[in-house]
């Protein structure tokens, strides 16, 4: 992801010129949020904005009372070490580096939010002085719909989103979809498992089997394995389950289970669904198995983890935000944008102290990366042919 990243840092730069330059366009009607026109901010009196997002604090005080970058949470909790945590740093990032004031919002009812909770939060997003609201997760979908009808001048970022449109069709320019080939990353994950010597993999997914972005990413895994099974001439064996993942929790019934499947010979398990990492990581810790973190890199938050099929979610929000206050939004409003290995959006980290394969390296990895950019190897998206493929070098057990 460093190509995405430094161009992205270099686009901040450029967003940052861009506001300060556009108090002379002002007068010619240019409506597009500026910056530099936001008051000095309580919780940013720094002389360099940093590149740690755990540096600057999860809450500031506006001394506006306003708030210029919004973010709704997805279900679970704000620091999931995972999918909310890594959408909201984007946000602090941009916010941060840019001199603006941020705020998330969590939907009522945590985990059992209903469309109304969320769309109460975007709500008060609006209406709190939001320049732009970041949506994170598919659940948002119905609420986002008619947020974005009702304030049809606030833009919206929509991420593990795709384009809406209104009840007679016509599309929400103000909502600009991001998603991720998840597959791609998912692939990289199950085939440096088998290379590295595991034969017994499992798979823990979020949202039930209806999000999408959780099917691309099993399916993708187990292709990767398969694909490695197959050059190795072995057979590897894969558990694959939605259960105890619908609201991408940790829960006692997710560690059992789990702990169920190291207990019969289950080596490592992806955990692919938010704080569900929690219970997949504690079932690994007293199994001595180990665990394919999601998301974001998690090899800090556990021992057991060997790898993490991460996407760049705080990177995608801070270039979609980005485009609001350079007045280019409508370059993404009303469309969908899909960040793979073409865009350094997908990866393994490969940091020496998040590398903890044994023997599959990082030269072997990136060849791999390599033919999937250079178009030689295409990972499948088409998640509905989990079931009814016939895997040639391994044996699949969905529970």
């Amino acid at each position: 992801m460093k190509k995405f990243l430094a161009l992205l840092l270099a686009l901040v730069m450029c967003f940052a010129l861009a506001a300060c330059a556009q108090d002379k366009d002002d007068d010619q009607g240019d409506k597009s949020p500026n910056p530099s026109q936001s008051q000095p901010q309580e919780s940013q009196d720094v002389e360099e904005p940093t590149t740690n997002p755990d540096d600057i604090p999860d809450s500031m005080t506006s001394s506006d009372g306003k708030y210029q970058v919004a973010f709704i949470t997805d279900v679970g909790s704000l620091k999931d070490k995972s999918f909310n945590q890594g959408t909201f740093d984007g946000v602090k990032l941009y916010a941060d580096a840019n001199g603006l004031s941020y705020k998330y919002y969590q939907p009522a009812n945590g985990n059992e939010a209903t469309d109304d909770d969320r769309y109460n939060a975007m709500k008060a997003a609006v209406e709190g002085g939001a320049d732009v609201v970041v949506c994170a997760g598919f659940l948002q979908e119905a609420a986002l719909r008619q947020a974005a009808i009702d304030y049809p001048d606030t833009p919206f970022v929509f991420i593990d989103g795709y384009p809406l449109s209104d009840d007679a069709g016509n599309p929400l320019t103000n909502v600009a979809g991001i998603s991720f080939m998840e597959q791609q990353c998912g692939y990289f994950a199950g085939y440096a498992a088998v290379m590295d010597g595991f034969t017994k993999l499992g798979f823990s997914g979020g949202g039930g089997g209806t999000n999408d972005a959780c099917c691309r990413f099993g399916y993708g895994y187990v292709q990767g394995a398969n694909a490695a099974a197959a050059e190795l001439g072995i057979t590897v064996q894969m558990n694959y389950s939605w259960e105890y993942g619908a609201n991408f929790s940790a829960s006692p019934e997710l560690q059992t289970m789990i702990s169920g499947w190291y207990a019969n010979g289950t080596e490592i398990v992806f955990a692919c669904g938010g704080s569900m990492f929690q219970s997949v990581a504690a079932a690994a810790s007293a199994n001595d198995g180990y665990v394919i973190g999601v998301d974001v890199d998690q090899s800090g938050e556990s021992d057991t983890v060997i790898t993490s099929a991460m996407k760049g979610l705080s990177d995608a929000v801070q270039w979609a935000v980005g485009h609001v206050y350079d007045g280019t939004f409508s370059e993404i409003g009303g469309t969908g944008t899909s960040l793979g290995v073409e865009d350094n959006a997908v990866a393994l980290p490969t940091a020496a102290e998040s590398w903890r394969f044994e023997s599959f390296t990082v030269e072997e990895y990136e060849e791999m990366y390599q033919a999937v950019l250079d178009g030689t190897l295409v990972v499948d998206s088409d998640f509905s042919k989990l079931e009814t493929t016939q895997w040639s070098n391994l044996e699949l057990n969905v529970i």
